[in-house]
């Protein structure tokens, strides 16, 4: 009798330990998630699962559904006690969330976890969509989406070759960091922003400051931007637009803060490619260049 319950307590202290794993699990079926990705929360809403989400982190904003989702943290300094206290089925991430003892911590209190790939590219978008429509068991619906994209792509070039371009602006965006609680420039590092800053028929400002967590009030004048893409909640935190050019160190001596040339742009638009990519970059070409009357 002491040998059963002996087995038992193994049992349950091995599960509790997370060393079961290795159990793959089947996305198919309604599964509670916590998605870690704002990526990731996009294409699961897109392709029909969104309804299975009961956890997210803070930048995960679209669609506004995601916005009405419990908070577990930024996905750069994540809380594992509010991840494990939802009881998720599984864990969605996409190996960029931090710190880097979350991921043990909450495997170690035996939730399950699945790593996905990025959609820094127009490729690896269309893969991760593939990757997630098998794993829910939608690869007809992620098809279509990955069509989508390219129909949407095509036709923001179409509206680019449509309108006339006399002068070519510079463009830089500037994010606020919500874990390092600072601003910083995104762009200047050949990513999604800078991808989509040149698609939309613009020019990305030179910015010298390799790997910087917070802005130089002398790069980003330096740098002398003619529109500067302020993300939407560092935008919001200085309350206006003339708040922002002075608030904000460096901006009021470029000509976008002269010329009051700062556009407000969802952050989650302009971090990844996906679905809505072509229209968010049709909607760059109407910020950029607001008297050319360019149509969707």
């Amino acid at each position: 009798m002491k040998k059963i319950i002996l087995g038992t307590m193994l049992i349950a202290g091995l599960i509790a330990c997370g060393r079961f794993q290795n159990k793959e699990i089947d996305g198919t079926k309604d599964l509670r998630i916590v998605s870690l990705s704002k990526h990731l929360t996009e294409f699961t809403f897109s392709l029909g699962k969104g309804h299975n989400i009961i956890g997210v982190d803070w930048s995960s904003t679209y669609p506004d559904s995601a916005k009405l989702i419990k908070p577990v943290g930024y996905h750069r300094a994540l809380n594992p006690e509010g991840i494990i206290s939802l009881t998720p089925d599984v864990v969605i991430h996409s190996n960029d969330i931090g710190p880097e003892t979350v991921l043990p911590q909450i495997e170690k209190a035996g939730l399950h976890t699945k790593a996905f790939g990025n959609a820094n590219t127009m490729d690896s978008a269309k893969m991760l969509l593939k990757e997630l429509g098998a794993f829910f068991g939608v690869r007809a619906k992620a098809d279509s989406l990955c069509n989508v994209m390219d129909a949407g792509i095509a036709g923001a070039s179409n509206v680019l070759k449509d309108i006339t371009i006399k002068d070519t602006p510079t463009v830089m965006i500037i994010h606020f960091g919500r874990a390092s609680n600072v601003f910083f420039v995104m762009s200047g590092r050949k990513g999604v922003g800078d991808k989509l800053i040149q698609m939309a028929g613009a020019k990305v400002a030179h910015y010298d400051a390799k790997g910087a967590r917070q802005i130089s009030a002398e790069a980003i004048a330096a740098a002398n931007p003619d529109i500067i893409i302020a993300t939407d909640f560092g935008y919001d935190q200085m309350g206006s637009m003339d708040k922002f050019i002075t608030g904000v160190p460096g901006v009021a001596l470029t000509k976008a803060g002269k010329n009051k040339r700062i556009l407000r742009f969802e952050e989650h638009d302009l971090t990844y490619f996906g679905p809505r990519t072509g229209d968010n970059i049709i909607d760059l070409i109407h910020l950029f260049y607001p008297t050319t009357h360019a149509s969707k």
